[in-house]
């Protein structure tokens, strides 16, 4: 009769679950590491949490958007009838229509049942309801800001990781220095020097774009897209110098943050290329920052640039928004900024639900 340890085969067992491995599990195996994803009800927690930030942020603009407006200096009635002969009856009329006369309490409760049920009223000075002329304006705006936002991250993203992968050569001072330069520059005042060298021409440069607007309205067909593309150039490389540079830093930055980990040295002493290293380990780490920012400017494609549509009379959301805020037309500048700020909180919630797919310790 022979009788067994049990502590020898507590080890036998353990060893043949572990596939004869000693221990079961072995030093930097990716099954004792965080697990690649994040587990379900800790993803959902994560989840929940994020959703109903979203939420209140959305309550919270609806709020704000109602208030803000209208402590902006102005009287809406009286701007849309400067210059012309109005009696102090009509002017009460106009009131009534547009609501003024009641008190802030019962225009606020107003403004929030038609909020919610996604009317967004009527402007004053088109008398348009809000939603059409948005609908009307925001494919302008997608197509000038979503074209620079793709060219502003890939460009800022390829020269950010190369600037920090070599950082304190030749090319990263060089870079690093255009990208301050750039970002410290107003759009709007960037955008007028370019108009005035390349649309109106300085010296032996002679004017070779458009100085506004979205088209000429004398072409069709593909002429058209090639008038709208001409059209374009301007503000677009004004949107894409200021947005570069911001990406650029941001890349580099919190790329030069992984460059002294151990793993990297790790993956350096297995034989690995440099260029593979970059890729596969350390780009990966850094980019949280730099997703925050790419999903943020997604924002922006919805939100446009107020500024550059403005000095490029693009007909777009933010163009319109300064038409609005002019007056002011508070239905307008409300359901505007409702859809700008709903734009940066759906992207900021998108954003966070994609780090644990990045980042499996952020879901945790």
């Amino acid at each position: 009769m022979t009788t067994t340890n049990p502590s020898v085969a507590r080890a036998h067992e353990d060893g043949r679950r572990g596939g004869g491995r000693r221990g079961g599990r072995r030093p930097g195996d990716r099954s004792s590491s965080v697990p690649p994803y994040p587990r379900a009800p800790a993803y959902l927690t994560y989840l929940a949490g994020k959703l109903s930030g979203a939420v209140v942020s959305l309550l919270a603009v609806l709020v704000t958007g109602f208030f803000l407006f209208r402590i902006v200096p102005g009287d809406p009635v009286a701007a849309m009838t400067r210059g012309m002969p109005t009696s102090a009856e009509q002017l009460a009329t106009l009131r009534r229509q547009f609501g003024l006369d009641l008190p802030v309490w019962r225009q606020f409760t107003d403004y929030c049942g038609r909020a919610l049920t996604g009317d967004l009223g009527t402007s004053y000075q088109f008398r348009q309801p809000v939603g059409e002329l948005i609908a009307q304006r925001l494919p302008a705006t997608l197509l000038l800001t979503g074209v620079a936002v793709v060219l502003y991250s890939a460009l800022g993203l390829w020269l950010g990781t190369r600037s920090a992968w070599r950082h304190g050569g030749l090319g990263d001072r060089l870079n690093t220095g255009l990208a301050l330069t750039l970002w410290s520059v107003p759009s709007f005042w960037l955008g007028l020097l370019l108009i005035i060298v390349f649309s109106v021409g300085v010296g032996p440069v002679p004017g070779l774009f458009p100085t506004g607007g979205m088209s000429s309205g004398t072409t069709t067909g593909p002429a058209q897209v090639l008038d709208v593309a001409h059209h374009m150039v301007l503000p677009v490389l004004t949107l894409v110098a200021v947005g570069y540079a911001q990406t650029l830093l941001v890349t580099r930055a919190s790329l030069l943050d992984e460059m002294g980990g151990d793993y990297l040295v790790t993956a350096r002493a297995k034989g690995l290329r440099d260029d593979l290293v970059r890729r596969r380990h350390a780009v990966p780490n850094a980019l949280l920052p730099t997703v925050t920012m790419v999903f943020i400017n997604l924002g922006h494609v919805a939100a446009g640039s107020i500024l550059v549509e403005t000095v490029f009379s693009w007909p777009g959301l933010g163009g319109l928004f300064y038409q609005a805020l002019s007056v002011p037309d508070l239905p307008l500048v409300q359901g505007l900024f409702m859809v700008f700020a709903g734009a940066m909180i759906v992207m900021n919630l998108l954003a966070d639900l994609a780090y644990p797919l990045l980042d499996p310790r952020v879901g945790r």
